[in-house]
């Protein structure tokens, strides 16, 4: 759909927006299906307007979680108008400043935002999973030990293999196939929570020095700590390791403070869910960089390696796994 045609409903769906007097811009956004713009008009405000495609059907429940994340207290953008038939959702403008833009930032202003995406994300780690009812949205597929296997395996595929060279016979040979087969059954008997599933620093609105959340169309019952690493192991922005460990003892706090203290397990979990969050964001960067054409999402593997390899190193009998990625460092 062209842009003047977007302008047409916009004008049409909403007075206020004179057709002669609005002005639309296409924005940036990842690596999906989806085409963002900005519609504003001079003196009347903003708003942004999404196409989506039907290449992922999440894409069409965004609205409805985003209406349920409301019942919940989880800030998150205002939905104006949904039209299904034309995969055209209408919804508050944020503005433009997410977290990410706050990464060179002194850590006395970074800390204070980034407690407050804990205090979104923690919310929804502590009510979403209570909630009951027929009106409850639809949720994408639960992580279970397939789905833990298969960001494995979108790792050894789409980076270790399609960018790195890797041949996938030798990586059967390096790699500690049984630890990584035990790592995915010990995450999926966990019990699980609703967790936004892609929660890093460019899906993070920061409005008014508040956190409001974005792209959670992903939502599934998983693991807190999933969203967690997401958060602070996030290749897009480089945290030091004391700003991490500050980060993680807010977020148990924060739990706490909840009514739901953290296992004596936590770090120890977060560690395995930071491996697979690594292992799954190296996969995408290979294949949104070659497959799909996207050179930029290339430059991100360089820092995600870097955070594997450490996160790697904590974690026993990985060690065939460990050399696997030294000679992936070596081989680029």
């Amino acid at each position: 759909m062209l842009p003047d045609a977007l302008l047409d409903q916009t004008a049409a769906r909403f007075p206020k927006f004179f057709r002669d007097r609005i002005r639309i811009e296409p924005l940036e956004k990842g690596g999906s299906d989806r085409k963002y713009y900005r519609i504003a008009m001079c003196g009347e405000g903003s708003l942004i307007l999404v196409k989506y495609g039907n290449q992922r059907e999440e894409n069409r429940h965004y609205c409805e979680i985003a209406a349920f994340l409301e019942t919940l207290g989880v800030r998150v953008p205002a939905i104006f108008h949904h039209d299904t038939a034309e995969g055209l959702i209408w919804m508050e403008d944020l503005g433009e400043a997410d977290l990410w833009q706050f990464r060179n930032e002194p850590w006395s202003i970074r800390k204070a935002l980034y407690r407050s995406a804990l205090q979104e994300i923690v919310r929804l780690h502590t009510r979403g999973h209570l909630a009951t009812g027929p009106e409850l949205p639809r949720f994408q597929i639960a992580f279970d030990a397939d789905l833990y296997r298969w960001e494995q395996h979108y790792f050894f595929e789409n980076c270790a293999g399609r960018y790195f060279g890797i041949p996938p016979a030798t990586v059967d040979a390096v790699i500690d196939r049984p630890a990584l087969d035990a790592i995915t059954e010990q995450l999926a008997s966990l019990p699980r929570v609703l967790v936004h599933r892609d929660f890093q620093s460019q899906n993070i609105m920061i409005l008014e020095q508040r956190a409001c959340l974005i792209d959670f169309q992903g939502m599934r019952p998983g693991l807190g700590s999933y969203d967690l690493a997401s958060l602070l192991y996030d290749p897009y922005v480089t945290l030091t390791a004391d700003e991490r460990a500050s980060l993680l003892e807010d977020a148990a706090a924060l739990y706490t403070q909840a009514g739901t203290p953290v296992a004596n397990d936590f770090r120890a979990v977060f560690d395995l869910c930071a491996l697979q969050r690594l292992m799954q964001a190296l996969g995408a960067y290979g294949f949104l960089g070659l497959v799909k054409e996207h050179p930029q999402f290339l430059l991100h593997i360089p820092p995600a390696l870097a955070s594997l390899r450490e996160v790697a190193a904590r974690i026993p009998g990985l060690e065939g796994f460990r050399r696997l990625l030294d000679r992936l460092e070596v081989s680029k």
